[in-house]
């Protein structure tokens, strides 16, 4: 798994793969900075009208509590494009990978696997799907674990599990997708569920740094091909020359 990261990594840079990391890079931007700014814009709803109706709908028992959080919230809201670049970093990755995700791994298997049969894009609405499902999936997490970072500090902890389930389960099924059906992909990802979760961890301690992170579809892509094809295990459309038939 350490060298399939390693080799991930190495190619990050390759001259193949230039033109899509810095496309991945300004589109990335882009989103970060449009959810950023919404996110700021509903904070600051909270604070001030939010509260109000929050409390008229609690009731007046609830004054205190409301106001400290509303305290919180317009502090988080000041930070807006901070917090929104932090946290929502790895559904923005969501979006941006499904993008992107077949140009990488065309580029990862002809380099690493050119004896062996490439896969196949998936559709364009299909990956759009994937890549939207996963974005909704991570913010609606996040948005769960959010008081337990206002208040207890242990959503740090969740968010960053969360991220190693979603983005390790959305990339690895994305790379076996090319080669296999939806259903099959699922199945493969379920049945090695634990190393695939570990897999993720990585992607989420590389989404973890800043300024680094954007270029997140792309080592994560790209790493998740390699784990594909060691999890598949030998294939038959490897052609070794030296066994060949004469």
């Amino acid at each position: 798994m350490l060298d399939a990261a390693i080799k991930a990594l190495s190619q990050l840079i390759s001259p193949p793969m230039r033109s899509i990391l810095w496309r991945s890079i300004g589109l990335a931007l882009v989103l970060i900075v449009a959810l950023a700014i919404g996110l700021q814009r509903l904070l600051s709803w909270f604070a001030t009208s939010g509260a109000v109706w929050l409390e008229e709908l609690l009731g007046p028992g609830w004054h205190s509590s409301i106001e400290v959080l509303s305290w919180i919230v317009s502090i988080a809201a000041g930070l807006g494009v901070v917090f929104g670049g932090i946290f929502l970093m790895p559904a923005i990755t969501s979006l941006v990978a499904s993008l992107f995700v077949d140009d990488v791994a065309d580029i990862v298997e002809r380099e690493h696997y050119p004896a062996e049969r490439p896969g196949v894009a998936l559709p364009f609405s299909q990956a759009i799907f994937e890549g939207v499902k996963t974005a909704v999936l991570t913010i609606l997490i996040y948005l769960a674990a959010l008081p337990l970072v206002l208040f207890a500090g242990a959503g740090f902890l969740i968010f960053f599990l969360a991220a190693a389930w979603l983005l390790g389960r959305e990339y690895f099924e994305l790379a076996a997708m090319r080669f296999r059906t939806p259903e099959d992909a699922k199945a493969m990802r379920r049945d090695n569920a634990a190393t695939i979760f570990t897999a993720g961890l990585f992607i989420a301690a590389f989404v973890s740094i800043p300024i680094i992170n954007l270029a997140t579809p792309i080592f994560a892509m790209a790493f998740m091909v390699h784990m594909h094809k060691r999890l598949s295990g030998p294939r038959p459309e490897l052609i070794e020359p030296a066994r060949q038939v004469r």
